[in-house]
């Protein structure tokens, strides 16, 4: 995980020409912050959600293109799926998954959950 990689995907999602600018409601803005920032697996949600913005692919391409574990790909997708932030054409294997239209429309909202995970990144503990 590196701050670099999170600057980058800000600046992607502000250049997107998906959704205009909208004000997004506080059941949306929780969802994407519990899933991207709240839990074990944020950034590897976050990682895929900015591939599937540039095209749609399968389980088996995001794993490649990501570096990760297909089983960690799929858990991942599924999670993404039941949140309806991806959807999925095709079935098993060759299944493509794109973003959601729900996504597509809230995209800007990521933006927040993207601060949040650099706060995170940089926030220094210090034990007493």
């Amino acid at each position: 995980m590196s701050i670099s990689q999170l600057m980058e995907f800000r600046q992607v999602l502000r250049s997107s020409e998906l959704s205009p600018e909208r004000k997004i409601d506080r059941q949306t803005k929780k969802l994407l912050m519990y899933l991207f920032t709240s839990t074990r697996g944020g950034f590897t949600r976050l990682r895929i959600v900015m591939m599937l913005l540039k095209q749609p692919l399968n389980t088996h391409q995001l794993s490649q293109e990501l570096d990760l574990d297909y089983k960690a790909v799929q858990h991942h997708m599924r999670v993404l799926e039941k949140n309806n932030l991806v959807s999925k054409i095709g079935e098993k294997y060759g299944a493509m998954y794109h973003l959601s239209n729900f996504l597509e429309i809230n995209i800007r909202a990521l933006d927040d959950a993207i601060e949040k995970l650099e706060r995170q990144m940089t926030f220094k503990k210090v034990y007493i």
